[in-house]
């Protein structure tokens, strides 16, 4: 299963948008979306993609699509968390706030005012890679969510708490890969930005 995330838009790094609509990407964000399909349409199969129903995630998933001949479906299970009463405020502005600290350094402790916690966005978006994996049994899976989300998917993967899941790294438009065993989950890449996918294998 490859886990990308939307690319650049204009806001990325400013604002948290979370799941407002209208957010596009930026010319940047369209270039790294054609470079992802490049790279998965190099593999010698992919059986689905799926994406997040917001603008960003579905501007991505297109192009990628598009190199790999598949029409991209829909899962709102790949959304972006829902930051409630946060969302569209300024990063610099919440970085202010008391509360921003045990964001970053208890997160499975906090809810957003009116929205999602933490650890309800990593049973969704993990119950959605379970729901689709299993829709596809030994296939190669892309989904095209948020950072977010995919942070709180890979430290899944990774055994990792939930407190310790922002010390993940998640580009735009980076690829992390989890593949599924009897023994359950394994993570081959995080955060991939270059380099060839088809040497992604459990050792």
């Amino acid at each position: 299963m490859l886990l990308v995330r939307h690319g650049q838009t204009p806001t990325t790094g400013k604002l948290l948008p979370g799941r407002a609509p209208g957010l596009h990407l930026a010319e940047q964000g369209v270039q790294q979306a054609e470079r992802a399909g490049e790279r998965i349409a190099e593999l010698e199969r992919v059986d689905a993609i799926y994406c997040s129903p917001l603008e960003r995630a579905r501007e991505t998933a297109t192009p990628i699509g598009a190199a790999i001949g598949m029409r991209p479906k829909i899962d709102r299970g790949l959304l972006e968390c829902d930051f409630g009463d946060w969302t569209g405020a300024e990063l610099k502005q919440l970085m202010k706030l008391p509360e921003w600290r045990t964001v970053q350094k208890a997160p499975s402790t906090f809810r957003f005012p009116n929205g999602e916690s933490f650890t309800e966005m990593q049973v969704r978006i993990v119950s959605a890679l379970d729901r689709l994996r299993a829709r596809h049994p030994g296939g190669i899976i892309v989904c095209v969510s948020h950072a977010d989300p995919i942070k709180a998917a890979m430290a899944h993967a990774l055994g990792t708490h939930i407190d310790l899941f922002q010390r993940i790294v998640i580009s735009t438009c980076s690829i992390s890969a989890i593949a599924w065993s009897t023994d359950g989950p394994v993570a081959l890449t995080v955060n991939s930005t270059g380099g060839p996918l088809s040497e992604l294998a459990p050792s």
